[in-house]
This record gives C-alpha cells, sequence and structure tokens, in this order.
C-alpha cells in the first residue's frame, strides 16, 4: 500500500549493538558506538513505539514478544556481575504486538505472539543509551530460524505501514559478526576482508543508482558479496538488516561507519 497521506512516515533504523553488555559498562573498545546511540537519537523524531527485530532470538515462525512489562534476558556469558544487574524497565505494548501479528497474518506470514518472553540484549543494550528513561512501550520480534533472506525481507513488507503510526523500528544486529576475529590479531588482509564487505554493504543499502529489485536481489544473495562468510559465520547478525530494508523499501538516507573493538562495523538509517 502506498503512503497518500502527509503524515511523515517514523524512522527505520539497522544498528550494531556491540559485543554483549560492553556498551553499557563504558568499554574504551565501544566509545565510537556509545556515541552514535546517544547522537542519533535526537535525530529521529521521538517515536509512539518502538519495534526491535533482535539477533538474539530465533524461532520456527516469527514470534513478538506481547507481554505488558516483559522482564530482561542477560544472554550472554563471563562478564562482570554488574552487567546481570542491568535494570530497563520500559513496558511492553499487546497493542502493538497484537497488529504486528495481523499484519504478517494478513500478508500470509503465520506467526505467534509470545506473553511470557522478556527482552534481550539486542533490545535493551542500544535503547538504554538511546531512550535512557524507558518511557516508551517497546514490542521484540523475531527472527526465523531457516535465516532465510528473502524471507526476511517479506517480514518486513509486511510491517510497512508501522511506519504511519510512529513506530520507531530498529534492526539490532552488527555489521561484522565474526567472533574469533575480534580476540585474533588484525592483519593487512583481515582488514582488507572487512572493510571490502562492509563497502558492498555501504553501497548496497544506499546507492540511489540501484532500482529496488537489484537492491534486494544483492541483499539475497549476500553470501556473493566480498568476504561474506568472513565477516558472518553465520548470519543471525545481519538478517535484522534485511527486515529493516523489507520495511523502508528505498535506499538509506543515511550510512554511519565506525569503528568497534577493532573492526568496522555500519548502521544505516531510512
Amino acid at each position: 500500500m502506498s503512503n497518500t497521506s502527509k503524515t511523515p512516515l517514523s524512522s527505520v533504523l539497522y544498528l550494531s549493538h556491540g559485543g554483549g553488555p560492553l556498551p553499557l559498562l563504558g568499554d574504551k573498545n565501544h566509545q565510537n558506538l556509545i556515541r552514535f546511540m546517544m547522537e542519533i537519537t535526537p535525530a529521529l523524531t521521538k517515536p509512539s513505539a518502538i519495534l526491535v527485530i533482535s539477533a538474539h532470538w530465533e524461532e520456527n515462525i516469527p514470534t513478538i514478544a506481547s507481554g505488558v512489562l516483559p522482564t530482561l534476558i542477560y544472554d550472554y556469558y563471563g562478564f562482570p556481575k554488574e552487567s546481570y544487574e542491568i535494570k530497563y524497565s520500559v513496558p511492553g505494548s499487546s497493542t502493538l504486538a497484537n497488529k504486528i501479528f495481523n499484519l504478517l497474518k494478513n500478508a500470509g506470514i503465520e506467526a505467534k505472539l509470545d506473553s511470557h518472553r522478556g527482552f534481550d540484549h539486542g533490545l535493551f543494550v542500544p535503547l538504554k543509551i538511546m531512550y535512557p528513561d524507558a518511557s516508551i512501550p517497546c514490542v521484540q520480534l523475531s527472527l526465523v530460524n531457516s535465516l532465510q533472506p528473502e524471507e526476511h525481507i517479506q517480514m518486513g513488507k509486511a510491517l510497512a505501514d508501522l511506519r504511519k503510526d510512529n513506530v520507531l523500528i530498529i534492526g539490532s544486529g552488527f555489521s561484522f559478526h565474526n567472533i574469533k576475529e575480534f580476540f585474533a590479531p588484525s592483519t593487512k588482509q583481515t582488514q582488507a576482508m572487512n572493510e571490502s564487505f562492509e563497502q558492498w554493504l555501504m553501497d548496497t543499502c544506499s546507492i540511489s543508482q540501484l532500482t529496488e529489485p537489484e537492491r534486494t536481489q544483492r541483499l539475497i544473495n549476500w553470501e556473493s558479496a566480498p568476504a561474506a562468510r568472513y565477516c558472518h559465520p553465520r548470519e543471525e547478525h545481519l538478517l535484522p538488516l534485511h527486515v529493516c530494508h523489507g520495511v523502508a523499501g528505498t535506499a538509506a538516507n543515511r550510512v554511519f561507519e565506525f569503528e568497534i573493538m577493532g573492526k568496522m562495523a555500519s548502521a544505516y538509517l531510512w
């Protein structure tokens, strides 16, 4: 459905959320990311609600966290004690969760609601920095564990009308997600591999000369990009971007690139 009203559409944002709770601990290797998260918020119209598609939740079909006050899931290991005492008492929204369910259903996508599932760190880490007062209702949507790019783009297309309701849609992943390489010495070769994939991703998401079918095909066939499997041995941190692309259906308006833990990573705003 095309947008025929003059109501501005809400923003769509794909961000790299960093390593576990480290941004909330003030980690020196995350200072660029922390600064980005703090500075991007004023550029966004204050949303009435937030939908987060997190890399850290996979189900056999799209699943929507519909609880009224979801608990936090500390889904990381080996961090300091304070990492497991983080609070972010943001309300959920059963109304928005049901709307998401119905939009997916109307698009022929089987989905389910989960009133018990809490919010994982893909949601509370960035939002605690971006919206520290925890006053904006949030809903989280899972990935599908088949990890099929086209399926996630279709999910995004089904949710495009949420932008008319001032819902901020955030894909929370990481444009570089090779855990072993974060802790391995960087070489000219690995740096070039990291940068070549980043350049391909930035071009794919932002070049206006691409037609939308061309952009979509590039994202569907992302494994053919330079160093794709070096940067993403498993693609769950990339797929929130596919959902965002499906929602937006255009080139990104702004691209952000920064270093996190010695690797180049990026974020995209529509």
